[in-house]
Protein backbone atom coordinates (compact mmCIF):
# COMPACT_ATOMS: atom_id res chain seq x y z
CA UNK A 1 0.00 0.00 0.00
CA UNK A 2 1.59 3.20 -0.68
CA UNK A 3 0.83 6.44 1.55
CA UNK A 4 -2.76 8.12 1.23
CA UNK A 5 -4.23 4.77 -0.14
CA UNK A 6 -6.47 3.92 3.59
CA UNK A 7 -9.99 5.64 3.93
CA UNK A 8 -10.07 8.91 4.34
CA UNK A 9 -6.16 9.85 3.82
CA UNK A 10 -5.15 12.66 1.50
CA UNK A 11 -1.83 11.99 0.14
CA UNK A 12 0.56 13.59 2.67
CA UNK A 13 -0.99 10.92 5.51
CA UNK A 14 -3.54 13.89 7.46
CA UNK A 15 -7.38 12.90 6.97
CA UNK A 16 -8.51 14.83 4.21
CA UNK A 17 -11.16 17.39 4.02
CA UNK A 18 -14.21 16.07 3.36
CA UNK A 19 -13.49 12.68 5.69
CA UNK A 20 -13.05 15.16 8.71
CA UNK A 21 -16.50 17.20 7.77
CA UNK A 22 -18.62 13.80 8.06
CA UNK A 23 -16.28 12.56 10.82
CA UNK A 24 -17.23 15.74 12.51
CA UNK A 25 -20.64 15.47 11.24
CA UNK A 26 -21.19 11.94 12.58
CA UNK A 27 -20.10 12.57 15.41
CA UNK A 28 -22.42 15.89 16.11
CA UNK A 29 -24.93 13.18 15.06
CA UNK A 30 -24.51 10.61 17.36
CA UNK A 31 -23.71 12.86 20.04
CA UNK A 32 -27.57 13.95 19.72
CA UNK A 33 -28.76 10.92 19.54
CA UNK A 34 -27.15 10.19 22.62
CA UNK A 35 -28.49 13.10 24.68
CA UNK A 36 -31.97 12.38 23.28
CA UNK A 37 -31.97 8.91 24.59
CA UNK A 38 -33.31 8.98 28.33
CA UNK A 39 -36.15 11.60 27.01
CA UNK A 40 -38.78 8.63 25.85
CA UNK A 41 -41.57 10.22 25.52
CA UNK A 42 -40.05 13.04 24.05
CA UNK A 43 -37.89 11.02 21.49
CA UNK A 44 -41.79 9.82 20.08
CA UNK A 45 -43.93 13.19 20.07
CA UNK A 46 -41.84 14.25 17.63
CA UNK A 47 -41.87 11.01 15.43
CA UNK A 48 -45.56 11.21 15.64
CA UNK A 49 -45.24 15.10 15.02
CA UNK A 50 -43.00 14.32 11.47
CA UNK A 51 -45.72 11.41 11.09
CA UNK A 52 -48.75 14.00 11.11
CA UNK A 53 -46.24 16.37 8.82
CA UNK A 54 -45.70 14.02 6.24
CA UNK A 55 -49.44 12.74 6.22
CA UNK A 56 -50.64 16.10 5.41
CA UNK A 57 -48.06 16.61 2.56
CA UNK A 58 -49.24 13.89 1.08
CA UNK A 59 -53.25 14.60 1.48
CA UNK A 60 -52.46 18.30 0.38
CA UNK A 61 -50.35 16.86 -2.88
CA UNK A 62 -52.56 13.97 -3.53
CA UNK A 63 -50.15 11.61 -4.00
CA UNK A 64 -47.03 9.63 -3.51
CA UNK A 65 -49.30 7.24 -2.21
CA UNK A 66 -46.58 4.39 -2.81
CA UNK A 67 -44.05 5.79 -0.78
CA UNK A 68 -46.64 5.96 2.11
CA UNK A 69 -47.42 2.62 1.49
CA UNK A 70 -43.62 1.51 1.66
CA UNK A 71 -43.52 3.39 4.82
CA UNK A 72 -46.42 1.76 6.51
CA UNK A 73 -45.36 -1.84 5.41
CA UNK A 74 -41.62 -0.77 6.92
CA UNK A 75 -43.19 0.36 10.37
CA UNK A 76 -45.28 -2.77 10.62
CA UNK A 77 -42.05 -4.84 9.91
CA UNK A 78 -40.37 -2.65 13.03
CA UNK A 79 -43.62 -3.26 15.43
CA UNK A 80 -43.24 -6.78 14.66
CA UNK A 81 -39.68 -7.16 15.71
CA UNK A 82 -40.37 -4.72 18.57
CA UNK A 83 -42.74 -7.55 19.68
CA UNK A 84 -40.80 -10.72 18.89
CA UNK A 85 -38.66 -11.73 21.59
CA UNK A 86 -34.79 -11.57 20.85
CA UNK A 87 -34.37 -15.66 21.08
CA UNK A 88 -37.42 -17.30 19.35
CA UNK A 89 -38.79 -19.73 21.94
CA UNK A 90 -40.28 -21.84 18.36
CA UNK A 91 -36.56 -22.85 17.70
CA UNK A 92 -35.03 -23.27 20.97
CA UNK A 93 -37.71 -25.69 21.44
CA UNK A 94 -35.74 -28.86 20.98
CA UNK A 95 -32.21 -27.23 22.02
CA UNK A 96 -31.69 -26.78 25.59
CA UNK A 97 -28.44 -24.81 25.22
CA UNK A 98 -29.00 -20.91 25.58
CA UNK A 99 -31.52 -18.72 27.55
CA UNK A 100 -35.09 -19.41 26.84
CA UNK A 101 -38.36 -17.51 27.86
CA UNK A 102 -40.25 -18.72 30.61
CA UNK A 103 -43.38 -20.96 30.57
CA UNK A 104 -44.47 -22.23 33.71
CA UNK A 105 -45.31 -19.99 36.63
CA UNK A 106 -42.46 -21.52 38.65
CA UNK A 107 -39.64 -20.97 36.59
CA UNK A 108 -37.29 -18.29 37.22
CA UNK A 109 -37.97 -14.65 36.03
CA UNK A 110 -36.29 -13.35 32.89
CA UNK A 111 -36.56 -10.09 31.59
CA UNK A 112 -38.50 -9.98 27.83
CA UNK A 113 -35.27 -8.93 25.45
CA UNK A 114 -36.70 -7.62 22.53
CA UNK A 115 -35.51 -8.31 19.08
CA UNK A 116 -35.38 -4.57 18.70
CA UNK A 117 -34.73 -2.34 20.92
CA UNK A 118 -37.40 0.71 21.43
CA UNK A 119 -34.45 2.90 21.01
CA UNK A 120 -33.68 1.31 17.32
CA UNK A 121 -37.29 0.98 16.68
CA UNK A 122 -37.66 5.00 17.15
CA UNK A 123 -34.33 5.66 15.21
CA UNK A 124 -35.74 3.55 12.79
CA UNK A 125 -38.85 4.95 11.75
CA UNK A 126 -37.91 8.43 12.15
CA UNK A 127 -35.41 7.79 9.45
CA UNK A 128 -38.05 6.09 7.56
CA UNK A 129 -40.42 9.05 7.98
CA UNK A 130 -37.50 11.64 6.92
CA UNK A 131 -36.68 9.33 4.08
CA UNK A 132 -40.44 8.87 2.80
CA UNK A 133 -40.99 12.91 2.98
CA UNK A 134 -37.59 13.06 0.85
CA UNK A 135 -38.89 11.29 -1.77
CA UNK A 136 -41.94 13.59 -1.96
CA UNK A 137 -39.97 15.88 -3.08
CA UNK A 138 -38.80 14.22 -6.47
CA UNK A 139 -41.53 13.22 -8.79
CA UNK A 140 -40.41 10.58 -10.19
CA UNK A 141 -41.94 8.77 -7.01
CA UNK A 142 -45.16 9.56 -7.42
CA UNK A 143 -46.36 6.14 -9.49
CA UNK A 144 -50.69 6.44 -9.96
CA UNK A 145 -52.32 3.80 -8.35
CA UNK A 146 -55.63 3.97 -7.25
CA UNK A 147 -55.24 4.36 -3.66
CA UNK A 148 -58.19 2.76 -1.62
CA UNK A 149 -56.51 -0.60 -2.82
CA UNK A 150 -53.20 0.08 -1.52
CA UNK A 151 -55.24 0.87 2.14
CA UNK A 152 -56.74 -2.57 1.88
CA UNK A 153 -54.04 -4.55 0.93
CA UNK A 154 -52.45 -3.02 3.99
CA UNK A 155 -54.93 -3.18 6.75
CA UNK A 156 -55.43 -6.82 5.21
CA UNK A 157 -51.87 -7.48 5.69
CA UNK A 158 -51.49 -6.28 9.45
CA UNK A 159 -54.49 -7.63 10.73
CA UNK A 160 -53.06 -11.13 9.02
CA UNK A 161 -49.72 -10.29 10.42
CA UNK A 162 -50.76 -9.18 14.20
CA UNK A 163 -53.12 -12.45 14.73
CA UNK A 164 -49.91 -14.34 13.70
CA UNK A 165 -47.93 -11.77 16.07
CA UNK A 166 -50.92 -12.46 18.90
CA UNK A 167 -51.24 -16.67 18.04
CA UNK A 168 -46.97 -17.05 18.67
CA UNK A 169 -47.31 -14.95 21.96
CA UNK A 170 -50.03 -17.09 23.26
CA UNK A 171 -48.52 -20.29 21.95
CA UNK A 172 -45.16 -19.39 23.82
CA UNK A 173 -46.69 -17.42 26.82
CA UNK A 174 -44.55 -14.44 27.06
CA UNK A 175 -45.69 -10.53 26.81
CA UNK A 176 -43.82 -8.18 25.14
CA UNK A 177 -44.79 -5.65 28.16
CA UNK A 178 -42.69 -6.63 31.17
CA UNK A 179 -42.44 -4.20 34.23
CA UNK A 180 -39.96 -6.38 36.03
CA UNK A 181 -40.05 -9.00 38.75
CA UNK A 182 -43.36 -9.80 40.63
CA UNK A 183 -42.67 -8.95 44.27
CA UNK A 184 -44.31 -11.27 46.62
CA UNK A 185 -45.41 -9.87 50.07
CA UNK A 186 -43.98 -12.80 52.84
CA UNK A 187 -46.08 -12.18 56.92
CA UNK A 188 -46.01 -8.39 58.72
CA UNK A 189 -42.96 -8.28 60.31
CA UNK A 190 -44.19 -7.15 63.44
CA UNK A 191 -40.28 -6.83 65.43
CA UNK A 192 -40.59 -8.84 68.63
CA UNK A 193 -37.34 -10.75 68.79
CA UNK A 194 -36.62 -14.23 70.87
CA UNK A 195 -34.30 -13.73 74.20
CA UNK A 196 -31.93 -16.35 74.93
Amino acid sequence: MSEGDSVGESVHGKPSVVYRFFSRLGQIYQSWLDKSTPYTAVRWIVTLGLSFIYMIRVYLLQGWYIVTYALGIYHLNLFIAFLSPKVDPSLMEDSDDGPSLPTRQNEEFRPFIRRLPEFKFWHSATKGILVAMACTFFEAFNVPVFWPILVMYFIMLFCITMKRQIKHMIKYRYIPFTHGKRKYKGKEDVGKTFAS
